[in-house]
């Protein structure tokens, strides 16, 4: 199989995935509000409730998923987690009111596994020196789709209405769906594959596994603390802004397609440069400190356009997760990668666990009427502490096993 042709295809996978999923964000704090009769402090309650339980989901099943990819290849579990995304956006769709929200949710948490075994099938197609840099396709896929999805709706639901986002992203979904079926190819050789095991396939065995990669299991610090630092962003963005600038749909809209552009622009063009030329090491530790400094000027940004200004060097920050997980993945034989994704994945859904339920906290404790000081922007105070965590626990892990010539 070629690989050039199989990275483009993946990317494709990944793209209309994103769109779909970025289709709904402007809408959610509105809808939740509608739905719950509260203010936005409540919504983003609910909200972050939603998210928690869509993490809990994932982290449960990515290992089944991830050890499954490993079994029977990379393909059909990807074909599965696609469908039911177009089934959880229909239910959630129609839902008459928040608590088919949360059916929606458990589906897409049970079997929403496609960028567990998107990142397996990237180390698959890639030679170890390029894995980093492929790697930054899914930061690319993140980054156009949110270009499109969400730029596309804020404007259906101000034209169609709160819902009809979220039917457009069903179609998006089922014809992802429908395009894997026809045109992408598996990427694991049946020589590379290996017996499903249920004890290496529970979350917490799985985990445990990464026991055996020191390296691995010293940076799993540094990565859990960048997830639960983003979601300072992808929690509270949407609430942030409609309370601080009192944006509409079309306007979140129009913001989260200038973070696409920028992430794309860094993700699928500046990294396949800077890595190669300048290693993973630095542009981790670059990325960090770029990303601690940036969220800091986001949380006492006072008019809207600054937010777009501070996108310009935030988005340099994404350096950070291409550059770390190429280093993790290097760690870990060609059998084992299904594995090793889907326990990363684990990682991402606890801190998916953690991140939405602190995040939304923060945003409703600090807008809420009887808070001590009205600061819409904490989280992003919360993201820039973390970011400096992981830099910190990144630096010394990789200077530790760095003279040992591990990594």
């Amino acid at each position: 199989m070629s690989r050039t042709p199989a990275l483009g295809f993946i990317f494709v996978t990944l793209l209309l995935d994103v769109i779909g999923f970025g289709l709904i964000i402007p809408v959610m704090p509105s809808l939740l509000e509608e739905m719950t009769g509260g203010d936005i402090s409540t919504a983003a309650r609910w909200g972050g409730v939603l998210m928690f339980t869509y993490a809990a989901m994932q982290f449960i099943f990515s290992p089944i998923v991830g050890g499954l990819s490993d079994r029977f290849g990379r393909r059909p579990v990807i074909l599965a987690s696609l469908f039911a995304f177009g089934i959880d956006f229909i239910i959630t769709g129609f839902a008459p009111n928040i608590w088919w929200f949360f059916v929606g949710r458990i589906l897409a948490g049970i079997t929403g596994a496609s960028f567990t075994s998107c990142s397996a099938y990237i180390a698959d197609v890639s030679p170890p020196e390029k894995r980093a840099q492929n790697f930054g396709l899914i930061g690319a896929a993140f980054g156009v789709g949110f270009i499109f999805g969400p730029l596309i709706g804020g404007w259906v639901s101000a034209y169609f209405g709160l819902r009809a986002p979220f039917f457009v992203a069903a179609g998006m979904a089922l014809l992802n769906w429908l395009y894997g079926y026809f045109v992408l190819p598996e990427s694991l050789n049946p020589e590379n594959r290996r017996p499903f095991n249920w004890r290496r396939a529970n979350p917490l065995g799985s985990l445990l596994n990464l026991r055996r990669y020191p390296v691995v299991l010293s940076l799993a610090g540094a990565l859990m603390a960048i997830y639960i630092a983003g979601h300072a962003n992808q929690s509270t963005w949407t609430y942030i802004t409609i309370e601080k600038f009192g944006w509409d749909t079309k306007m979140v809209g129009y913001s989260l397609a200038f973070v696409g552009l920028m992430t794309g622009i860094v993700q699928g063009g500046l990294t396949r440069v800077v890595l190669p030329r300048f290693g993973s090491k630095p542009s981790l530790y670059f990325g960090l400190a770029v990303y601690s400094i940036t969220f800091v000027l986001y949380a006492f940004a006072t008019k809207g356009w600054m937010m777009f200004a501070i996108m310009v060097p935030f988005s340099l920050g994404g350096f950070a997760g291409p550059a770390l997980q190429g280093i993790i993945s290097n760690q870990v034989p060609a059998n084992e990668q299904g594995e090793l994704q889907g326990s990363l994945t684990s990682l991402m859904s606890i801190t998916s666990i953690i991140g939405p339920l602190l995040m939304t906290g923060l945003f409703a404790y600090f807008t809420r009427a009887t808070a001590p000081v009205q600061f819409p922007g904490a989280p992003f105070l919360m993201g820039a502490f973390l970011c400096l965590v992981s830099l910190l626990l990144a630096l010394r892990t990789l200077r530790k096993y760095g003279k040992k010539g591990v990594v």
